[in-house]
């Protein structure tokens, strides 16, 4: 008997480009991708992310802020099983995070639980990392909870810091080593390898060997 594919969610505030990578992986997967991408939701009406997923004939939907309500309602109408969110600065509603408990990743552009929280995102996040004399960065995948940046840590790619470095070149290289880390992840989770157990803990998880190109 197949198992049937999970249904995915991507919820993106810009351009789209995990949500690129996000795709790419699956369609690069073919038979055995785990998922199919099933919805794309974002707050900004000119998102990229909304563009892309027109240009698919994947399902794109502009919900504004403090929309919670609308958000379960969407995820319900599409049969959504998994969320991602792919730089998207909206807080999920706690309904929304209790029901989708160990099924919903977000992707950070720093090695958490440093430079996390509220209005750490883009640039700000790697300004902080070069202000603090950090030598390491990254992005960090990690499960969805009702507060920013805190939930249980999935996997982390590390991204030296260079003595030249600027906020921008050091945000072009963590973004590279998220576009491979972030769907490795979601399919770790959409094919039911990757799981939050009971007492937070993660498992299933894989070691990483950072000279070789994710499975």
């Amino acid at each position: 008997m197949t198992t049937p594919r999970a249904r995915l969610a991507v919820l993106a505030s810009g351009s789209g480009s995990n949500l690129q990578a996000i795709r790419d992986d699956l369609v690069a997967r073919g038979a055995a991708a785990s998922a199919d991408l099933a919805l794309v939701v974002s707050d900004r009406r000119a998102a990229g992310a909304l563009e892309r997923a027109r240009g698919w004939t994947i399902p794109a939907v502009h919900l504004p802020k403090d929309e919670g309500a609308t958000l379960d309602r969407l995820l319900r109408e599409h049969a959504i099983t998994h969320i991602a969110l792919a730089g998207y600065l909206q807080l999920i509603p706690p309904d929304v995070v209790r029901r989708f408990h160990g099924r919903m990743l977000n992707v950070h552009p720093a090695l958490l639980p440093a430079f996390g929280g509220p209005g750490m995102y883009g640039a700000r996040v790697h300004a902080a990392v070069l202000a603090a004399g950090a030598r390491v960065s990254g992005p960090t995948v990690h499960f969805v909870s009702e507060h920013y940046d805190e939930g249980a840590i999935v996997a982390q790619w590390p991204v030296p810091v260079r003595s030249t470095d600027t906020p921008e070149s050091l945000g072009a290289r963590v973004l590279a080593a998220e576009h491979k880390l972030y769907p490795w992840s979601i399919h770790l989770l959409t094919s039911g390898s990757l799981t939050l157990g009971p007492d937070g803990r993660v498992h299933g998880v894989p070691d990483i060997d950072f000279d070789r190109e994710l499975p």
